[in-house]
């Protein structure tokens, strides 16, 4: 390699501090004659705290300041929470590689240790995810759901301060921090179907630089990466983003692999589910088709009305 030094560029919560360390460990145990540096980076997403995500848009809220950032020649790759990252990346630029995935399900905290079965009309659950509350109100329509933003001490401390009475956060970021103390219990995915690409985290670099996409090349963790294939296959389908209620998640077993994905209304009197197995070297054909079964029970109606 030519380039002695290489920049990574992240956001400056914790939890993106933590992932793109764990992106610089790997790296410079391979390569321990190469220095890697971060670069804090704030995008749209960390800036507007008041609003709703839903209604700021998803396509690139936390992403597109990182691939500036790239272009500037500031950075050489970018670290992200890969739930966060569109299925179609601007021109110039392409997902390089993942680390092995961590926990990919979703985890309530409750102030009075109460579990989900345990919660009532009577309780106030936070979330920002459109996909969680139509989860919740699958599960009680008579749900007392508000919207929390901020990272994940921030929320914590909300809930503290009385903002709240439970959350339903992502497990591997509590995990990821050392929080999962704070877990009250982790929720399986037939109760709350995660993001796609739930608790994976993705490396995205510029298609030219070659020698960036080698070094980044040889961290990818190749049964991770199937995975991911299928299930974004699926949300770029859906034309589906982090901020629609849309779910998917894999199981593997052996050389097979199993898609189950959901897609819902905002107050889920519409859901839809379904599921779809194959060859895991197929996953992303199973992604499309995944997605090809829900559009055919209706899906695109309701993703589009809730876009309008």
């Amino acid at each position: 390699m030519t380039k002695e030094k290489y920049i990574i560029g992240t956001r400056g919560s914790q939890l993106a501090l933590y992932q793109a360390n764990k992106v610089k460990e790997i790296l410079e145990e391979k390569y321990p004659e190469l220095t890697i540096d971060l670069k804090i980076i704030k995008t749209k997403g960390d800036k507007i705290l008041d609003v709703a995500l839903s209604k700021i848009g998803d396509k690139g809220l936390f992403t597109k300041e990182l691939e500036v950032a790239m272009l500037n020649d500031e950075a050489d790759l970018v670290v992200h929470s890969l739930k966060d990252m569109p299925t179609e990346l601007p021109e110039g630029f392409q997902l390089t590689a993942v680390l092995e995935r961590g926990n990919y399900k979703d985890a309530l905290v409750s102030k009075n240790g109460k579990k989900l079965s345990e919660l009532t009309a009577d309780d106030v659950i936070a979330t920002s995810s459109l996909r969680r509350k139509s989860g919740l109100l699958k599960i009680n329509p008579n749900f007392q759901i508000v919207d929390i933003r901020g990272n994940v001490n921030t929320r914590l401390q909300k809930m503290e301060d009385g903002h709240c009475d439970a959350m339903i956060m992502a497990a591997a970021g509590l995990e990821r921090l050392g929080l999962e103390h704070h877990i009250t219990e982790i929720l399986e995915p037939e109760v709350m179907i995660p993001a796609v690409s739930q608790g994976v985290i993705g490396i995205e670099t510029r298609i030219d630089t070659p020698e960036v996409n080698e070094l980044v090349a040889s961290i990818n963790d190749e049964a991770t990466w199937q995975t991911i294939l299928g299930e974004r296959a699926y949300m770029k389908a859906l034309n589906g983003g982090c901020q629609v209620p849309v779910g998917c998640y894999s199981k593997v077993n052996d050389n097979e692999i199993t898609l189950i994905g959901f897609v819902s209304s905002t107050d889920a009197k519409q859901y839809l589910t379904t599921s779809v197995s194959g060859d895991i070297k197929n996953a992303e054909k199973l992604g499309v088709e995944l997605a090809d079964k829900l559009i055919a029970e209706g899906a695109t109606e309701i993703l589009d009305e809730i876009r309008g």
